[in-house]
Parts: structure tokens; C-alpha cells; sequence
């Protein structure tokens, strides 16, 4: 009974804190809860932390190592201080540091897929990149050494064994002559071989070497290529090379390098000097390909607008692409708007299955959708021109108006779902009364389609069709596989086509043209984003004026 009347009564008004706390002010925390704060840092969580940070600095320290054996400095000097903050952000305790373990990850994919690939490009517009010039001066000259040979007059045919080198996996050459064995590689004439074994004329060991069989000579086309094998130390005697791996003949090089006039100079004495072009040039002007990767400031700009250069397809393309992606916007726009309008209709029976067959198209893959209306349009067995049409033989495909008109077409089947969708969500957004009032006011259909509808419309679909302006502007996957860019101008040595926009004229340029102009893809790539920008900058700005409204 006592220690119930104790445990009854109340407490001091002076120990009130000691039933807000589990133990008194001056005494220290129980033992157990370090244990729970150790064992929540050491949970389960942060082994998988763990893991996964081992596992990104092994990567990166791969990626490090790569880069350094390459040469490529800039991308090594980005990974370790990419790997130097992961460490920091992910390992360091506090609060303030919580925000940049979600972000960073996102920062890294920004800078690599996006401000490395800007920044490149942008690059790239200011050089002579492309075939006959994606390497160094160096590569240059020797592919013009190997590849300007002629083989020495009188030269024997050599039976060769192809070696791999135990210290470095460098290949030579091996050979029997009166019964002795000479080996030789790129830097060492041909000489005798200590430790050598043969049989038969044919090489079957060496110290120091492994002796290749076939299947392993021809995993090593590149390296058999490159592999030239002097046969003394008189430069006169050539160079054995071999093709097969089994045989091989003395060349010498037509084309040899100056150092003193920087120049090729072949065997009549030509001299092809280095003009700062990326090439060695003759006299009259011809240039040896391989050239090599050198900055050419402004002059893919200057390409592009010159009329004897791709001046004249540039302008009639840029042309074709606005009018191509305004056409697009409105009448994908109008279509979606005119179908949503007609199945908003509360009354309506059957609008759900009516708006599913609408979206059908949208859901379908783009790019078979493209395939198969090309395969529909063919003149001459097309499902159009043979069953629609009756046998008529319309050419939708090849002649340049009707190819415009087909793949303007094409793409408002692919693109009037989305706007009615989109059309469909903004309408029902709208309340209801503001019609009610209208229709009071004696307001009619046109008229609140015109005050209400379409104003507060654009102020919800206004930025999509911006986005959608972008798109098609850029609206690579129509074109290439409708049209292909075709019908093909055949007067222009471009390539260029009466359906290709700037995206597919780039591509052109750079990947299906004769010379593959990457530096001047890019400097077309660089116009588009300004063109692009510019418009979108402009059109938001007058968009605003549609905020009062909302």
C-alpha cells in the first residue's frame, strides 16, 4: 500500500523534466543507444553503398588508366575529379551535403550526354573532320609511306612465318635462308636468330617468339598490314610485306618524308608540301589523301552559305524544313482540335471506343508506321495507286511536289493523335460556367469558340505546339524512312533530295555523302540549334501575352 500512495502522488513542479525525458538531465545516455546509431550506419544500406562505390571507382579508375594510355588527358583529368566528388559527396556526413547525393548523379549524365556532346560539335564545326582527315599528321604520313609502295625489281619471294613478340605482342617476320633462320621486326632488320628451330623450310620455334598458326595470323589483319620488315640495314633492299602471312616481297616506298622541307616527296622529285590544309599538296595543286585534322576557323561556315558550294541546296532546304514543320504543327493541330471538340460531347454514345481508335495511331511504332505508308504509296504496287486509286499510277514518292505532300500527310496520320489528346485534356480543364455565362449573354458557338475555347486553349497546349515545332523541325524519321530525301536533285553534289529538311541534310554530309564532311555537318548542326532557339526564344516571349488571359 505504501509504494502505491508513492507512485500516486505527483511530482515536484522542479522534476517535471525528468517525465519528459527516458533519463535524468545529469546522467548519461543508456549503452544501447550507441548501438542502434552504430548499427544504423553499418546497416544494410550502406554495405550496398559500399558496393556500389567500389564498384563506380573501379570503373573509373579503369576509364582513368584507358584515357591516360590513349593520350586523351581532358577526359582523364574530368574522370578523377568526377570520381574525387562522388567519394566526397557520398562518404562525408551532414545534412548540408544530403541534396548534391541527388543531384550529382543527374549532373554527370548532363555534362556527358549533353554539354560534352554541345561543346564537341561546336568544336568539330571549326575543323576539316571527315574522311581523309580524322587523324594526326603523323597517322598521315605513315599510311602515305605504307601506302605509296612499289616492289623491288628482281625481289625473291620470301617464305615467312608470322611471330608474336613474348614482351609486347609486336609481330615479326621469320625465314629460312641456306638453312639459317633470320628474324626481323618494324624497328630490326632481318638477322640471324639464336634458338631457332626449323623444319622443312618453315620456322616451328624461336627464342623469345611465339610462332602464330593460320587461324591466329588472320585475327591480325591491322597489325599484318602494318608490318613492314626491313631486309637490311640499306634502305635500298626495302621492306618485307606480306599478305597472306605465308609469303612475302620487298617494297620500298614511292612517297618518302622530308623533314627539312615538311614535305612528301615521291620518286621524280615532287615535292608535296604541307599549306596548312590538312594535306600535303603538289605544285599544281592536287592533294594526298590521307590528309590529317587541322582548325579552319569559320570557312564550314562559309561553305555553307556560299551558292557554288552547298549555298543553294542550304537555302531551298531551310525553306522546305519551316514550311515542313509549321505545316506539321497546324494541321496536326487543327485535325486533333476539330476530333477532340467533336468527341467532348457528353451525349455523345460510344466516345470512348471512337477516341481509343483515334490514339491507335500514336500507339503504334513510329517507325513501322513510316515503312508501311511508304510501302502504300509506291507507285507502282502501292495499296494507294492499285486499289484506292485503281491501278492509276500516281507518283507519290517521285515527283518532288507529291513527295512533300505525301510526307506532310504521312505525318499527320503519326501526330494528330497527340494534339488530340492533348486537345482533349485542355478542354475539359475549362469550366464549365464560362460557357454557361456566355451562352447568357447571348454568346453563340463561334463566338465562344473564339473568346473562351481557343484563348484559354493555347495557354495549356501553347508550349506543346512550340515543342512540337521543335520536333518536327528536326523530324529525321519521316523523311529518311518515307522519302529517303527523294526524289534525288541530280544537277547537286550533295545528294540533296526535294523532302530533305536540315536534320537529313546533315546526315547527308556526314554519313552518305562522297567525302563524309563531318566539320561541315557541324557547323549545319550549330545553325539548326540557333534557328531552333531563336524561334522557340521568340514564340515564348509571345506566348506570355496569353498568361493575362489565365
Amino acid at each position: 500500500m505504501a509504494s502505491t500512495t508513492r507512485s500516486s502522488a505527483p511530482e515536484p513542479a522542479g522534476n517535471s523534466a525528468e517525465t519528459t525525458l527516458p533519463w535524468g538531465a545529469g546522467d548519461s545516455a543508456p549503452a544501447s543507444e550507441p548501438k542502434r546509431a552504430h548499427s544504423r550506419g553499418f546497416g544494410v544500406g550502406f554495405v550496398v553503398k559500399l558496393i556500389l562505390m567500389a564498384l563506380i571507382n573501379a570503373f573509373g579508375i579503369y576509364g582513368i588508366v584507358a584515357a591516360f594510355g590513349v593520350g586523351s588527358w581532358a577526359i582523364a583529368v574530368f574522370l578523377i575529379l568526377a570520381l574525387i566528388a562522388a567519394n566526397l559527396i557520398y562518404f562525408l556526413p551532414g545534412r548540408r551535403i544530403l541534396p548534391a547525393k541527388y543531384l550529382f548523379p543527374g549532373l554527370i549524365f548532363l555534362l556527358v550526354f549533353q554539354v560534352f556532346v554541345i561543346l564537341y560539335t561546336g568544336y568539330t564545326a571549326f575543323t576539316n573532320y571527315g574522311d581523309g582527315h580524322n587523324g594526326t599528321k603523323e597517322d598521315a604520313i605513315a599510311q602515305l609511306e605504307q601506302t605509296y609502295e612499289q616492289r623491288v625489281e628482281g625481289s625473291p619471294q620470301y617464305p615467312v612465318t608470322v611471330l608474336s613478340s613474348d614482351d609486347d605482342g609486336a609481330l615479326a617476320l621469320a625465314t629460312v635462308q641456306d638453312g639459317q633462320v633470320l628474324v626481323g621486326s618494324q624497328d630490326t632488320a632481318l638477322a640471324p636468330a639464336a634458338n631457332a628451330e626449323s623444319s622443312d623450310g618453315s620456322v616451328t620455334a624461336v627464342d623469345g617468339y611465339e610462332v602464330l598458326d593460320y587461324a591466329e595470323t588472320v585475327n591480325s589483319p591491322e597489325q599484318l598490314a602494318e608490318l613492314r620488315v626491313p631486309v637490311s640495314d640499306d634502305p635500298a633492299d626495302g621492306a618485307l610485306r606480306t599478305a597472306d602471312g605465308s609469303t612475302a616481297f620487298a617494297y620500298t616506298p614511292t612517297l618518302t618524308y622530308d623533314d627539312g622541307q615538311d614535305a612528301m616527296v615521291d620518286a621524280d622529285g615532287t615535292v608535296w608540301a604541307d599549306q596548312g590544309t590538312g594535306a600535303f599538296v603538289s605544285p599544281d595543286g592536287e592533294e594526298l589523301r590521307p590528309g590529317w585534322q587541322v582548325f579552319v576557323g569559320f570557312d564550314n561556315f562559309a561553305a555553307v552559305f556560299d551558292p557554288e558550294v552547298i549555298g543553294g541546296p542550304f537555302l531551298s532546304v531551310t525553306l522546305w524544313t519551316f514550311a515542313f514543320a509549321l505545316i506539321s504543327v497546324a494541321s496536326t493541330f487543327l485535325l486533333g482540335l476539330l476530333l477532340a471538340i467533336l468527341l467532348n460531347d457528353k451525349n455523345l454514345k460510344g466516345r470512348n471506343i471512337y477516341r481509343a481508335i483515334i490514339f491507335m495511331p500514336y500507339a503504334f511504332p513510329m517507325f513501322l508506321s513510316a515503312l508501311i505508308w511508304a510501302g502504300l504509296l509506291n507507285t507502282d504496287y502501292g495499296w494507294v495507286n492499285q486499289v484506292l486509286l485503281s491501278g492509276a499510277g500516281v507518283p507519290w514518292l517521285e515527283d518532288p511536289w507529291m513527295a512533300r505532300l505525301s510526307v506532310l500527310l504521312v505525318n499527320l496520320w503519326l501526330g494528330f493523335p497527340y494534339m488530340f489528346l492533348i486537345s482533349t485534356g485542355a478542354l475539359q480543364s475549362i469550366p464549365e460556367e464560362l460557357y454557361e455565362s456566355a451562352a447568357m449573354d447571348g454568346a453563340g458557338p463561334v463566338r465562344r469558340f473564339r473568346s473562351i475555347t481557343l484563348p484559354m486553349l493555347m495557354v495549356a497546349v501553347g508550349p506543346l505546339l512550340i515543342a512540337s515545332f521543335a520536333m518536327n523541325f528536326n523530324n529525321f524519321n519521316v523523311i529518311y524512312l518515307v522519302t529517303q530525301g527523294g526524289p534525288q536533285d541530280l544537277d547537286s553534289t550533295t545528294g540533296v533530295g526535294a523532302t530533305d529538311i536540315l536534320i537529313s541534310f546533315v546526315y547527308k554530309i556526314a554519313f552518305s555523302g562522297g567525302t563524309n564532311d563531318y566539320g561541315l555537318a557541324a557547323a549545319l548542326s550549330i545553325l539548326i540549334f540557333v534557328m531552333v532557339a531563336v524561334v522557340s526564344l521568340l514564340t515564348f516571349r509571345r506566348s506570355k501575352a496569353l498568361e493575362e488571359i489565365n
